[in-house]
């Protein structure tokens, strides 16, 4: 696949971008975010009704954060779900603005199954960079906005900002729907153990078949990197 169209124009200024060592650290929190994350997944049936803000800490999904937006106080609220969906996105952001189109093929072929919608977000992206950013901050957004090198106080103004509307339309969701919310966490609670049972063993599966794959798929980012700099290295034919 030739460079994305948000990144050539950045590519031809960019210098020589940190080799694979580099990337290894980014790697480390980042394979521990997402292990995190699926720990909660596992165990959101115990924890959702027991300890709600340890839940967002390890996993904050909207679904994560609607379920016990009403058992948190507003300052714990926003301060862990804040702190939890920002932590990846700077490390995604770097990625993108180091590696460019390198690690857009590396999402690419992470996803195929959404191959064709991450184009479609390339497209949208070299259009509405900051919208696209406030409205979804996700981790393929963020490697969008590396990538196509916006400005770093730019991404964190639009991200934070984003980040914190999302978490009050969430908190404005739990309060108008408290009572259908109320009646999905007594049902939990009510089959809290065969719930767990089932959620550890989709978690237990899960992993299983992410090892088989490669782990978080770095070591084919690594790659990638490795090979686009050898391409340009090479003498420009004539």
């Amino acid at each position: 696949m030739s460079d994305s169209p948000i990144v050539a124009s950045r590519l031809r200024g960019r210098g020589h971008p940190p080799g694979p060592h580099t990337l290894k650290l980014l790697a480390v929190p980042i394979v521990m975010l997402i292990v995190l994350s699926n720990v909660g997944n596992a165990l959101a049936p115990e924890l959702v009704n027991s300890h709600p803000l340890q839940l967002i800490m390890m996993n904050s999904s909207n679904r994560n954060l609607i379920l016990v937006t009403n058992k948190l106080d507003a300052l714990s609220y926003y301060a862990v779900g804040t702190l939890r969906l920002l932590l990846a996105d700077p490390l995604f952001f770097l990625i993108g603005y180091w590696y460019g189109d390198a690690a857009i093929r590396w999402m690419e072929g992470r996803t195929k199954s959404l191959g064709q919608t991450l184009r479609q977000w390339e497209g949208w992206f070299a259009k509405a960079a900051y919208p696209i950013v406030f409205l979804a901050p996700n981790q393929y957004i963020c490697l969008f906005a590396g990538a196509a090198g916006m400005s770093v106080g730019g991404f964190f103004a639009t991200n934070i900002a984003g980040t914190l509307v999302r978490l009050y339309l969430v908190r404005r969701l739990g309060e108008a729907f408290e009572a259908p919310i109320d009646d999905v966490l007594g049902f939990i609670q009510d089959y809290r153990i065969p719930l767990l049972v089932v959620s550890i063993v989709l978690f237990a599966v899960m992993t299983v078949k992410e090892l088989r794959s490669g782990g978080a798929g770095l070591d084919e980012l690594a790659d990638a990197i490795e090979e686009s700099d050898a391409t340009d290295a090479e003498p420009p034919t004539t």
